[in-house]
């Protein structure tokens, strides 16, 4: 009977941060810099017949989650809603909690609940040595996958190391 064999070795590493980033502002502004900034040096490449630049948003969603409470402050309802986008996301919940309808039918105050909302992003990267690795962020950590050079670790390690959000 054949066995598997190891064709190749990719990594994965977590940073979990010390706290939570802020607000939405906040993640999108360390997520963006990365596309912007390119801080990893990432290059150019072509798949698929199509070019695509060294630092991509593969993915994100954003959640924002509405309370409603009574005249006691106590949570009589809950309304969760994901977005594909920022925009999304803020219209979403600036929709709900005017929503005057549904906060009658609720029987409550429509309060954000906005230390539970929950923000993730994944960057597609593609390395000078021809990987293609992911950085994913989220409120409270950040992972870096799909990865085999430790010199990628490093250059995002170095990088994080000088955001004071991410320490």
């Amino acid at each position: 009977m054949a066995d598997f064999t190891t064709s190749n070795t990719t990594k994965s590493a977590v940073r979990k941060l010390a706290e939570p980033l802020a607000d939405v502002t906040a993640f999108d502004n360390i997520v963006q810099g990365v596309v912007t900034n390119n801080p990893f040096q990432c290059t150019t490449y072509n798949a698929g017949g199509s070019d695509h630049p060294g630092v991509e948003r593969s993915r994100q969603g954003y959640t924002s989650r509405i309370v409603y409470q009574d005249a006691m402050a106590k949570t009589v309802a809950l309304i969760t809603v994901r977005a594909p986008t920022i925009a999304a996301f803020t219209a979403a919940a600036n929709l709900i909690v005017v929503d005057t309808d549904l906060a009658t039918a609720l029987g409550g105050t429509p309060v954000r609940d906005t230390g539970n909302e929950k923000y993730a992003a994944t960057l597609r990267c593609h390395d000078v040595n021809g990987e293609i690795y992911f950085v994913n962020f989220s409120r409270e950590q950040v992972t870096l996958t799909s990865f085999s050079d430790e010199a990628i670790r490093n250059r995002v390690e170095t990088w994080a190391d000088t955001v004071a959000a991410l320490g």
